[in-house]
Formats: structure tokens, C-alpha cells, sequence
């Protein structure tokens, strides 16, 4: 399941032929913190339609600021950013994706943050490396996302498996036992082609010790832990555990209910969508951190807050920020939206801090691994998505297909 809060990856046309003259900065010092002010935000997906009420708490406790939130789909966002960006008209404080930040921050679109009042320790690792650029950082993360196997706890026990898989070779042999013993239709649930296939190929591709990009940008995604990667990938589909074709908007939670699928990766936001759509299904199933191949590790998504260079309130916007940053204001969003806080000091009490299931995204955050920010990464990872799509229709071989992935992406990075 691709929530499209993580999955906003669209496909880069207009933004590389842009030259941003309007960005770069205001140039003044704007208006005092204090001062009575309108900070503009914009905010995607169901956290555009939350923070409304976050900010009406926010103003009354900052009496002199109005916030006012405008929520933008993820299917605009992209475009609007970027001719938001084009005319120096990005709000005071803006919701920055994974894949987006590095494009905006090339262009000068966002202003380096205030690494004294927020420190990279108080954020998991992932989460800060994602809001980084050439070695600034632009961003404060907000949320994170990251990718846990669901399984059926109780067609595990039809089909005698006794502990979640280990394992990358158990995961496969788990997969074998759920169809020939508790006669599932399918043995794991994971994308075969299309837009932001790479994220369902991530869990695999990092576990296996394998990288799209190194921390400098360098192209290596034909290593041969990546192509080992990829063998195992396309093996599940090759042997028919995992279905060749999925529908647009499939929702691999109507086939985990009733039983036709009975293991996937998934984030956070699937265990609400279990508890409120299938209570049928309670204690019925379970999660488990990623596999290990090498070792166990998952991708790391989310998003951060950025502020905008040219901004004319930038102190106001620094504390708004702050609010919604630190542990307290990160477990109330979590309360909110079942987003997985960014700031750990969230996780040390309440539910965060005793819940099983929640233990599990703890510590697959802590390894999670993200690509270096990339003014084209969305281009970047489309060419991944095409290689692994090959594979997975038995077109190419996963030597072959990321060789070819590499030769293209060896054009987009700088």
C-alpha cells in the first residue's frame, strides 16, 4: 500500500528549465517575532487538513500571529511549488517531501535553517539527512515514515510458521509455506512496475547492503548487492508468490482481510486503516521489523518544514516551527495523524513509549536509510522503477536492467 503522502514523486519537466531569479533570499531582517503578522503555510495531504487546527491552538497562545494554513493535494503540490517558487511566491513556511527539498533547494527557493535551535542529534538520522543539501540543512523534519512487514499471525499458524521471518531466505520460505499449507493465493504483496515501484524495491535493495546514490551522489545502483538485490526481488514474481500485475489504487489491505494475501510491507498509517476497516481481523495479525539480508533495514520517508528564502517573516516562522518540532508538539501530531514523530525525545513516554507494534517503527527508524537530496531524484528513481519493472515481467535480467539504470542516471546526478 503507497500512501500518497510519501509517494508524491512526480515526474520532473518544468522545474530543471527554470531559472529562479525571484529566489535567493529577502535580504532584510522582516518582521520582528513579536510583531502582529500573517504567516502562510502550505501543508499536503491529510497534513494540510490537520494542521489547521494545530495552528488555531498555536495563535492562542501567540496572540499577535495568525497562521493560515492552505492544504494542497500531492497531485498539485509539485506544480505549485514550483510556480510558487518561479515568482518568489513561496509561503513563510512550506511542507517539504523526501524527494522534493533538493530540487527547491537548488534553486534557492529555501532558507538554511538555524542549526543552534534545532540540533541533528534530537532527530533521527535518516530524517535529518533528508532535509540536507550540499551540506546545509533546509529543513526541520516533521514526520518520518519507514516500511515493516504486516503478516497474518493466524495463517502463519496453518501454514507452521511459528516466528516472523528473520531472514531474507525465511521471508521466501514463509512466503512458500503461507500458499502450499494455508492456501493463500499469493505469498507477499510487492509492487511489480509503475510509479514509485523503488519504494516497495527499498527494504530489499538497503538490507543487502545496496544503494541507489552514495552520500556524495555517486551512481551505484548496478553494484552487485544491488543487483543480488534485485534477483531476490524479482524471484518472488518468477515463481509466482507475488502477482505480475497490480490494478492503479490497489489497496493490499482488501486482499490481506480476506486471506488472498497474507504478508507485505507497509507504513505506520496501515495499522489504523486494519483497526478501523477490518476489526474482524484483530489479533489476527502482526508486525516485524524488515528481514535482514546483510542486516535488517528499511526505507525512510517523511517530510520536513522549510521556510521560504524569500520569506519576509522568517523569526515568526523559525518559532512556528519550533512548536511543531519539538517532542511535545511532535507527540500531540502523532495523536493527531498516527505520524511517526521525527524527534526521538517523542518516543521516550505515552503510547509511543509502550506500544509493542510501535517499538518495531522505533527501531527500524534508527537504520533506516534515505537517498541523498537530489535536485533530480524523482527522475533519478523513475529510472529504477523502469528497471525493475523489467525484471518482474521477465524482460531483462537484474544485471542488465540496472546497468542500464546506471548509464541513465549517471546523467542526472551533478
Amino acid at each position: 500500500m503507497y500512501r500518497p503522502a510519501t509517494t508524491a514523486a512526480i515526474v520532473l519537466t518544468v522545474a530543471s528549465a527554470l531559472t529562479l531569479t525571484a529566489c535567493g533570499g529577502s535580504g532584510g531582517a522582516g518582521v520582528a517575532a513579536d510583531a502582529k503578522q500573517t504567516l502562510t503555510v502550505w501543508a499536503m495531504g491529510t497534513e494540510g487538513e490537520k494542521l489547521a487546527d494545530v495552528a488555531k491552538a498555536y495563535e492562542k497562545s501567540h496572540t499577535n500571529i495568525t497562521v493560515k494554513v492552505t492544504p494542497v493535494g500531492w497531485d498539485v503540490a509539485h506544480q505549485k511549488l514550483v510556480a510558487a517558487a518561479a515568482a518568489g511566491k513561496l509561503p513563510d513556511v512550506v511542507q517539504m517531501g523526501g524527494t522534493y527539498l533538493g530540487e527547491f533547494a537548488d534553486m534557492g527557493a529555501l532558507e538554511p535553517i538555524d542549526t543552534k535551535t534545532f540540533k541533528q542529534g534530537d532527530f533521527f538520522p535518516a530524517a535529518w539527512q533528508q532535509a540536507s543539501y550540499d551540506g546545509k540543512t533546509y529543513g526541520v523534519p516533521w514526520y518520518v515514515d519507514t516500511r515493516v512487514l504486516y503478516y497474518r499471525t493466524d495463517l502463519a499458524a496453518k501454514a507452521g510458521i511459528k516466528s516472523p521471518p528473520a531472514t531474507m531466505g525465511d521471508l521466501q520460505k514463509a512466503a512458500e509455506a503461507y500458499q502450499d499449507k494455508a492456501g493463500t493465493k499469493w505469498g507477499l504483496s510487492i509492487q511489480p512496475g509503475g510509479l514509485d515501484t523503488v519504494q516497495s524495491f527499498y527494504p530489499f535493495l538497503y538490507s543487502a547492503g545496496g544503494e541507489i546514490l552514495t552520500q556524495d551522489g555517486k551512481p551505484v545502483v548496478n553494484s552487485p548487492e544491488a543487483v543480488n538485490a534485485l534477483k531476490n526481488y524479482g524471484s518472488y514474481f518468477s515463481k509466482g508468490l507475488s502477482e505480475k500485475s497490480v490494478r492503479p489504487g490497489y489497496d493490499v489491505t482488501k486482499d490481506f482481510n480476506n486471506g488472498s494475501v497474507p504478508m507485505f510491507f507497509g507504513g505506520p498509517w496501515v495499522m489504523s486503516l486494519l483497526d478501523d476497516n477490518y476489526p474482524n481481523l484483530k489479533g489476527k495479525w502482526a508486525v516485524a521489523a524488515v528481514p535482514a539480508d546483510k542486516s535488517s533495514v528499511s526505507m525512510a520517508g517523511g517530510s520536513s518544514l522549510a521556510i521560504s528564502a524569500d520569506s519576509e517573516h522568517k523569526p515568526a516562522a523559525k518559532q512556528f516551527i519550533s512548536y511543531l518540532a519539538d517532542a511535545k508538539g511532535q507527540a500531540d501530531w502523532y495523536q493527531r495523524t498516527r505520524d511517526l514523530p521525527a524527534n526521538k525525545a517523542s518516543w521516550e513516554s505515552g503510547e509511543l513509549a509502550t506500544d509493542a507494534n510501535l517499538k518495531i517503527w522505533r527501531r527500524q527508524m534508527e537504520t533506516a536509510k534515505t537517498p541523498p537530496s537530489e535536485p533530480k531524484l524523482t527522475e533519478i528513481t523513475s529510472k529504477v522503477d523502469a528497471a525493475i519493472e523489467q525484471v518482474t515481467q521477465g524482460h531483462s535480467a537484474p544485471k542488465a536492467a540496472l546497468d542500464k539504470a546506471q548509464s541513465e542516471i549517471e546523467g542526472l546526478t551533478r
